[in-house]
């Protein structure tokens, strides 16, 4: 059943509007930004205690938005033994992938190929793997962190839509976060291949890395990257990117790698470094 918020994600010129949003987003000019994160901070009571700096100290909603936090906020599980939240945020679905298709809402799927757009052949080597989908809400801290310590070794960006991730939207949009505008890298670790894939959608102004790329926001063609031996090694729990506006990550993991928590379900509240599932081969 198609909903008016569906209906008007549809209607909505999404890629001008998330164009004008984040020009707005990084205005520096004082009245802008004040009135932007007071507003913003109230209305979605972010947990201002956790930020690094005051909120008179960021440069715009955009530094504001994907604000480091204090030192200690957020403790790393075991990653010896556990593979870590990339991000803050609830799990929307989890599981294994099945036939080259992963779950995304009660009688919608899509196909693991598309979300990655590195081909059949790495698309196949998660079959019968493990996945998860981790929804961060505005009021949520945005930055991305490794789930197990890999090297870098290839990256797409992929042009799409930008409808809203969340979980109305995921009931309603087929193949949703094989259409949104995305980022799928892949690393190498002691985990084999896994794959984190930052999900855009509806007002993101961009999605950025901690490592150069060729890639911007709201282009019009793919982008791919391969870096091989070159590729940046990150440990796990180090950051690896950030969202800046509203945003999804999936994790992608080879079978006979990771076991899921048993105590998570869609709907499940996560924090940045906590234990989502054990290691098998660590």
């Amino acid at each position: 059943m198609t909903t008016p918020f569906l209906l008007l994600q549809r209607i909505v010129p999404q890629h001008a509007l998330s164009r004008l949003a984040g020009s707005v987003a990084a205005s520096e000019r004082r009245w802008i930004k004040a009135q932007l994160i007071r507003r913003f901070a109230a209305a979605y009571e972010v947990d201002l205690a956790e930020a690094a700096r005051g909120i008179d100290e960021f440069e715009s909603f955009n530094d504001f938005f994907t604000r480091e936090l204090k030192s200690g906020t957020r403790p790393l599980a075991d990653a010896e033994r556990f593979i870590l939240s990339p991000a803050d945020g609830a799990v929307s679905q989890l599981g294994t992938i099945s036939k080259g298709r992963i779950f995304q809402a009660k009688g919608r799927d899509f196909s693991t190929a598309e979300l990655l757009g590195h081909g059949d052949e790495s698309a196949q080597r998660f079959e019968g793997g493990t996945f998860i989908t981790v929804y961060l809400s505005p009021r949520d801290y945005h930055r991305v962190h490794m789930p197990a310590t890999g090297r870098l070794q290839s990256s797409v960006y992929i042009p799409g839509d930008l409808f809203s991730v969340n979980q109305q939207t995921a009931e309603g949009i087929d193949r949703l976060f094989a259409r949104n505008e995305r980022l799928a890298c892949m690393f190498e670790g002691e985990d084999g291949l896994f794959a984190s894939v930052m999900v855009g959608a509806m007002i993101v102004a961009g999605i950025d890395t901690v490592w150069p790329h060729a890639f911007t926001g709201h282009a019009r063609a793919p982008v791919r990257e391969d870096f091989g031996a070159d590729g940046m090694a990150l440990e796990a729990g180090a950051e690896m990117g950030r969202f800046y506006l509203g945003s999804t990550v999936m994790l992608l993991f080879e079978p006979g790698r990771v076991e899921w928590d048993a105590s998570l379900s869609p709907g499940a509240p996560v924090r940045m470094g906590q234990a989502l599932g054990r290691r098998l081969k660590a």
